[in-house]
């Protein structure tokens, strides 16, 4: 893994999905294969695969408190192409430094991670106007293991979920992509996710990986629609509402 420490020039950006998105790195050392902010790449200079490199934007929170100071309140994703709860937040803690300022100005944001390094937060999370979403596409950690190689097991993401909804922070569980075992999931979800999305996303990286591996399986439509019928119906028994976003 390639670790560069940068100065960044801008830390707020317009989002499709929110008012904001913040992204305290460049880069991901989850290593997610099917991870759909690949094409950054391209805007870094790096010359190896995404997955290999993180740039870590060490200004982020001076950044975050004058940008805040100027710009419209609005919500704000954290994060929407990198995880910001990913390996290297343990030692530079750019995004707790950045939950805080966002808390302290009661800023709206929501947290979107595939980590159970999220709890370390709790304390901030707990008094902020947040939610927070951990990203869980089986309930096989062979298939976790398979496809998020450096994302830590389903376990402990549910777990992570189960401590923040007991602990009043509002919760969801994003399956995305839908991954062989995601079948088993609605009833692991059952008391830990306040509500549940539903994503495509592409299956293209996905299948690539899968024949990778020497797996045979192909991850189409006809799967997605069997599949997303599936979670819908089990997450309907156990009274979890569901949301199902980007279909086409």
């Amino acid at each position: 893994m390639i670790i560069r420490e940068k100065i960044a020039k801008g830390i707020l950006s317009k989002s499709q999905v929110y008012d904001y998105a913040l992204n305290p790195y460049t880069g991901c050392g989850h290593r997610c294969v099917y991870c759909y902010a690949a094409f950054m790449k391209r805007f870094t200079g790096h010359r190896e695969k995404w997955g290999e490199f993180v740039d870590v934007k060490i200004n982020a929170p001076e950044l975050l408190e004058k940008e805040a100071a100027r710009k419209r309140p609005g919500r704000v994703w954290v994060s929407g192409v990198c995880d910001p709860y990913q390996p290297l937040e343990k030692k530079y803690r750019l995004t707790r430094k950045c939950l805080e300022i966002l808390a302290r100005r009661g800023w709206r944001f929501t947290v979107q991670t595939k980590s159970d390094l999220v709890l370390r937060d709790i304390d901030v999370l707990k008094r902020a106007d947040c939610e927070v979403g951990i990203t869980i596409t089986t309930a096989d950690d062979r298939m976790r293991k398979i496809f998020e190689p450096g994302a830590p097991p389903v376990e402990r993401r549910l777990e992570a979920l189960a401590v923040l909804h007991k602990n009043g922070v509002n919760t969801f569980a994003m399956i995305a992509p839908i991954l062989p075992g995601a079948e088993g999931l609605p009833g692991q979800l059952r008391g830990k996710a306040d509500y549940v999305i539903i994503d495509r996303m592409n299956y293209r990286y996905a299948n690539r990986a899968y024949k990778q591996h020497g797996l045979e399986w192909a991850a189409g439509d006809g799967f997605f629609s069997r599949m997303r019928d599936e979670l819908s119906k089990g997450l309907e028994k156990e009274g979890i509402p569901t949301e199902t976003v980007f279909q086409s």
